[in-house]
């Protein structure tokens, strides 16, 4: 089950081409079964530094199709969670020495859900950091975890996978 995501995900570019989506949603899916009654929210598990292979979320989408305005393309993306800490940020990185993190504070309501609430964000460029406002809150599902791979659906209806 987890191959067939994986394969899925090959060449939709983190979800910029739609050509894929519902399979890979219904592979997502299909590791939903996997997870279910399992608790993913514990710290050894869920903390540490996740890329990110493919996503329906909106911004992110966004950010990543549209580097270009700014000269340069995205490059690495990834999602930083610090269960003990109360913490979690995304990172976009913009090669040679740019980025967007966005800052937030995070807790744990259930054996799969985490709330988060974020806290500010920040564009990084070569000379400068604009701070941001906050901007919101939600949760997502920690819906499949293993130790490679984790599944996640939030309270916006996305779906986003990551591996380590």
């Amino acid at each position: 089950a987890v191959q067939r995501l994986l394969d899925s995900i090959e060449g939709t570019e983190r979800g910029l081409n739609p050509d894929q989506r519902e399979a890979v949603l219904a592979a997502a899916a299909g590791l939903v079964v996997y997870g279910a009654g399992q608790t993913t929210t514990n710290a050894e598990a869920l903390s540490g530094t996740w890329r990110l292979l493919w996503t329906t979320e909106k911004e992110t989408l966004f950010i990543l199709e549209k580097a270009g305005w700014f000269g340069t393309k995205a490059g690495e993306t990834c999602q930083v969670i610090d269960v003990e800490g109360g913490t979690l940020q995304n990172v976009i990185t913009f090669p040679p020495a740019g980025a967007f993190i966005v800052d937030s504070s995070i807790e744990i309501v259930g054996p799969q859900r985490t709330e988060f609430q974020f806290t500010g964000a920040t564009l990084l460029t070569e000379d400068r950091a604009l701070k941001l406002p906050p901007f919101g809150k939600g949760w997502f599902d920690t819906v499949y975890l293993d130790a490679e791979i984790r599944v996640a659906q939030d309270s916006r209806g996305d779906t986003l996978v990551v591996a380590r």
